[in-house]
């Protein structure tokens, strides 16, 4: 059967998702504002959320691979600012999306709410802990934001810290409760939906859960553009239950259109507003968790590149380095670096660069350019290269 369907060549599959990804034209000239801010967060439907800031924080650098030197203060407003345009929630992993994916998601917060979602370790505040969940959104509801250090002082038992935060996460899971804003390192202060989110969305009515995962699959697959079931799913973390149906209904509608890729073994699916550009131009650096890359699998299918991050790696067996980003060129991933923001320095530390196979000849002097793009948009003043790698006598000629 699989014989049967369109063939879709491998370069083919690249140049559509970079096309869906934002990543196959030059960045667009002039300053960033907002409003283009906000339609990259549509095209991707989330950024992913993490607290290592080895470079900068996770959620800051796919806007950087695709917008380059924008205002990173763009997006704390639209996430924790006025006006909010952003929320945060567990969808690939902790994202910040547009709040019209709250009522796309409310099927996952019930199910963390009866216990059947979210960690496993939370949920016993679904049941025989849920008057400590209660004594806590109480408090909340009667004293406004408060975060998890909130509940430490003065307090023993499950209030220590440990355990409020617990609480907090199984009522941020069920939806109880959402992020007011971040304090500190980076640490999140809880309030009740109906003071952080829109009206319109609190009380935007709840899709059926079919409805919704049948929408969230059909908007991965427009951000991906070509993709298997695996990847469709993984990108809002559905499991192969829910997913499925969804799929074989997308495709009755012509949503998605099954194809086969050169290459690949599963079947794949091509949404139908896919582009299919002639060339790609990009010259990026992707985070370890830019949706284009984040699922490995799909990385090593489209790219040749297998990529794995060696941050919990013992350093005597590390291969690339702690913090490496991958070097997007043109249709290919060109090279991949050991970043390092030197912030006391205001320097941005290239710690290793490596060369991949079949790299063109003008890579080094492409990502070169880039680096000096980080640095001016993490402004800083300049741009070290250490000696290790294949490409770093290159590199540090170029720059």
């Amino acid at each position: 059967m699989a014989d049967a369907l369109p063939l879709v060549t491998l370069r083919e599959a690249r140049r559509i998702a970079l096309a869906a990804q934002g990543l196959a034209r030059p960045r667009p000239a002039g300053p960033v504002g907002g409003r283009r801010l906000l339609a990259l967060a549509e095209r991707l439907n989330l950024f992913q959320i993490d607290s290592v800031n080895v470079v900068a924080r996770a959620h800051y650098l796919p806007a950087f691979s695709r917008l380059g030197d924008y205002p990173a203060a763009l997006l704390d407003r639209a996430a924790w600012g006025k006006p909010r345009r952003l929320f945060e929630y567990w969808a690939h992993e902790a994202s910040l999306l547009p709040f019209e994916y709250h009522p796309l998601l409310r099927w996952r917060m019930a199910r963390a709410e009866r216990g059947e979602a979210g960690w496993k370790s939370l949920q016993a505040f679904a049941r025989e802990r849920r008057g400590e969940a209660e004594a806590i959104l109480s408090r909340i509801t009667a004293e406004g934001p408060l975060a998890a250090s909130d509940f430490e002082k003065g307090r023993t038992g499950w209030w220590e810290w440990s355990g409020a935060k617990r609480v907090l996460e199984w009522l941020f899971w069920a939806g109880k409760i959402t992020t007011a804003t971040r304090r500190g390192t980076f640490e999140r202060v809880y309030d009740l939906p109906e003071r952080v989110l829109p009206g319109t969305i609190v009380h935007f009515p709840t899709p059926a859960a079919a409805d919704a995962q049948r929408e969230l699959l059909a908007r991965s697959g427009r951000a991906l553009g070509i993709a298997t079931a695996r990847h469709l799913r993984d990108y809002f973390r559905l499991s192969p239950a829910d997913a499925a149906p969804r799929i074989a209904e997308l495709v009755e509608a012509d949503v998605l259109r099954p194809v086969r890729v050169e290459g690949w073994r599963e079947v794949a699916y091509l949404h139908r507003d896919a582009a299919i550009p002639r060339r790609c131009e990009a010259r990026a650096l992707l985070a370890p968790f830019d949706p284009l890359i984040w699922e490995r699998g799909r990385a090593e299918g489209l790219f040749g590149f297998r990529y794995r991050i060696e941050i919990y790696t013992p350093a005597d067996k590390r291969v690339h380095g702690y913090y490496v980003l991958p070097f997007l060129l043109r249709d290919r991933i060109a090279a991949r670096v050991d970043l390092k923001a030197d912030r006391r320095r205001r320097r941005l530390l290239v710690q290793a660069a490596h060369r991949e196979a079949g790299a063109p000849d003008d890579t080094a002097h492409a990502l070169a350019a880039e680096l000096r793009l980080m640095a001016q948009w993490l402004q800083f003043g300049d741009v070290a290269v250490d000696n290790k790698g294949d490409l770093a006598d290159a590199l540090r000629r170029a720059i």
